[in-house]
């Protein structure tokens, strides 16, 4: 098969597509055929040695949609079922960028039957973060949370869901953006973070302390990027999502789209031969939604 590999550390260059063996499935496991796996910032940030693996290849790729084909020992899948998977892991030799991929049984959920594999791709990685984001700030409804980078795709997503849960939600970002912000769920758009009262703050922007200054003393802050949050000030509890892999949730975010709650996003899609072309698209800066590999 051919999958999108690294052997070593830089731009879009140094992406190559290779052919490789077929994954097989252990216990536990399943093996999907892709239709179609989102590229994200992480993948960048792999392909750059951000997360390491020096001198090893690294497969690329977090998200899939696709079919499953085959199924190992113990497995609660069956072949044909149509299915989401978060393929978790910075330095691993095959990601989902590839024509199969190997993920855990409790790692996929059953796809949505309302939008295609394209839009369906861009759901894992950055929907599951804005959900385990927001389970970590523990808000209720009518606390006021503000989200930055609300409308990129994890922020898009935290406004989306934190508004479905019952929660005063502010979006920050460009004012170009403004409608689809407020399209989004929230109530509230700024600019900047000119305000200090908010009970928490999803930082998805990855501003940080500028970001932290926004909260009420005695607040809550969480930041997208694990080890990276501001330290805490004022009595504000600081801390990072570390998005995990997870069936059930995905099930329940999947159910959310099939309802019209998440609202998914493609900006362009590529070849999977084209996955360096795809790479300097996202190097290029200004997409709003996500590129997907189509094998």
């Amino acid at each position: 098969m051919r999958a999108v590999v690294v052997n070593s550390f830089g731009g879009p260059d140094v992406v190559e597509v290779v052919e490789t063996e077929v994954p097989e499935p252990g216990a536990r496991e399943v093996r999907i055929k892709v239709s179609a796996a989102s590229l994200n910032p992480v993948d960048a940030g792999v392909r750059a040695g951000v997360f390491g693996g020096a001198g090893k290849r690294i497969g690329l790729g977090w998200d899939v949609a696709g079919t499953v084909d085959a199924v190992g020992v113990a497995g609660s899948w069956s072949v044909g079922d149509e299915v989401v998977a978060l393929d978790h892991g910075m330095v691993k030799p095959l990601g989902t960028h590839a024509e199969y991929v190997v993920v855990d049984t409790d790692a996929a959920a059953l796809a949505p039957t309302t939008v295609d594999a394209v839009r369906a791709a861009t759901l894992p990685l950055n929907a599951l973060t804005a959900s385990q984001a927001l389970d970590r700030l523990e808000l209720t409804p009518g606390d006021s949370l503000l989200v930055t980078g609300a409308a990129g795709a994890v922020g898009g997503y935290a406004v989306q869901l934190a508004a479905h849960r019952g929660i005063s939600v502010t979006g920050l970002a460009r004012e170009a953006d403004e409608a689809f912000v407020r399209s989004l769920g929230a109530g509230r758009f700024v600019g900047d973070v000119a305000d200090r009262g908010f009970d928490a703050v999803l930082d998805a922007a990855v501003l940080g302390e500028p970001a932290l200054a926004g909260v009420r003393d005695g607040g809550r802050y969480i930041g997208v990027i694990p080890q990276a949050e501001p330290a805490s000030v004022r009595g504000v509890r600081t801390g990072a999502v570390e998005v995990s892999a997870d069936g059930a949730r995905l099930a329940e975010l999947v159910r959310l789209v099939d309802e019209g709650v998440l609202t998914t996003r493609v900006a362009e899609t590529f070849a999977l031969e084209d996955a360096a072309k795809a790479h300097a698209r996202l190097d290029g800066g200004g997409v709003r939604g996500r590129l997907v590999l189509v094998p």
